[in-house]
């Protein structure tokens, strides 16, 4: 199941809650009736959607050579939903299961769910990965996505929004966002704070901001957390500036080939010249409005439901040959 976001239609809530029904349905279907129709969907695809998600497999699976999924792998077959364990991570056990469900039962693999905050040992799919062209234990899927891929179907003008930079999250360690509040939780240009406590500097706290409100903006901060900007996506998709240190951490959004005052608004890690980029945009409309239609051009590319599943099974395939069992 794949969900477009619309931010006036759909609340979170509803989102989230039409997710868990579509996939519990799902779930009851045999997973044979899936593996019947993996030929046909590739058969299907044309050479070039099919050389389209096979760049992007090579891109999102680039295990060291000679990766072994190990003994402690699970098999497609015995990969269930975990009723009995406390922490499930639902969204993410479904969005792989959804694809995994494909493929024959004797296949193994490794998964990592939840935010990526230590080293990957053994070949697994993961959310996110740190940034490298070197090979990676990560194999990046599209998990987590009805919170990470959310999208902005309506939109006012850049021109009309207000000339201020905005930032909303919850903070907590993350030297990076706790940097922005120290610098520009006072600042006349700047609308930055935390959702959640913070007893030390309860001057950095401000009320939680809807992303309708936060559209009002010209300019949205996208501060990676423990790994990637969860806002990134639906950030890219408006007609508002996303602005950040260039990206450490990656996804299926393939945040690595994100091109800098391209797709973005660079800023230093710093923040140093975060004052001096936002003047020069809010004056150089034209200039502002090209790196928003880039932005919106690469979202497409993860808006196109069925090159996305076309995508999915090609990345789970290159998993299964780079360990050596395909």
């Amino acid at each position: 199941m794949r969900i477009r976001f619309d931010h006036k239609s759909l609340t979170k809530g509803a989102q989230r809650f039409r997710f868990y029904i579509d996939n519990a349905v799902q779930y009851i279907i045999p997973n044979v009736f899936y593996r019947a129709r993996l030929k046909g969907m590739m058969r299907h695809a044309s050479v070039e959607e099919r050389n389209a998600a096979m760049q992007r497999a090579a891109y999102y699976v680039k295990l060291p050579v000679g990766s072994s999924v190990g003994s402690n792998g699970t098999s497609v077959g015995d990969f269930r939903f975990p009723f009995h364990q406390k922490h499930k991570f639902t969204t993410y056990f479904f969005d792989l299961y959804d694809v995994l469900r494909y493929f024959h039962t004797a296949l193994r693999f490794n998964y990592v769910f939840g935010d990526i905050e230590r080293p990957i040992i053994e070949p697994s799919f993961v959310k996110a990965r740190s940034i490298t062209d070197e090979p990676s234990n990560g194999a990046i899927m599209k998990l987590n996505q009805v919170r990470h891929f959310r999208f902005i179907s309506h939109d006012k003008p850049f021109s009309v929004k207000k000339n201020m930079v905005v930032f909303r999250n919850v903070v907590n360690r993350q030297p990076q966002r706790y940097l922005l509040l120290e610098k520009f939780h006072d600042h006349p240009l700047c609308d930055v704070g935390q959702v959640n406590a913070n007893p030390e500097h309860p001057e950095y706290v401000k009320p939680f901001m809807p992303i309708d409100e936060q559209l009002e903006y010209k300019f949205i901060c996208c501060i990676e957390g423990h790994d990637v900007a969860t806002n990134l996506k639906w950030v890219m998709s408006s007609n508002s500036l996303a602005v950040m240190p260039e990206p450490t951490m990656e996804s299926w959004f393939m945040e690595g080939k994100l091109i800098a005052d391209y797709h973005y608004v660079k800023v230093k890690p710093d923040y140093s010249d975060m004052i001096a980029k936002v003047e020069y945009y809010a004056t150089h409309r034209e200039e502002a409005e090209q790196i928003i239609h880039h932005a919106h051009e690469w979202v497409k590319m993860f808006q196109d439901q069925r090159q996305e599943r076309l995508t999915e099974l090609l990345t789970a395939e290159q998993y299964f040959k780079q360990t050596e069992q395909l």
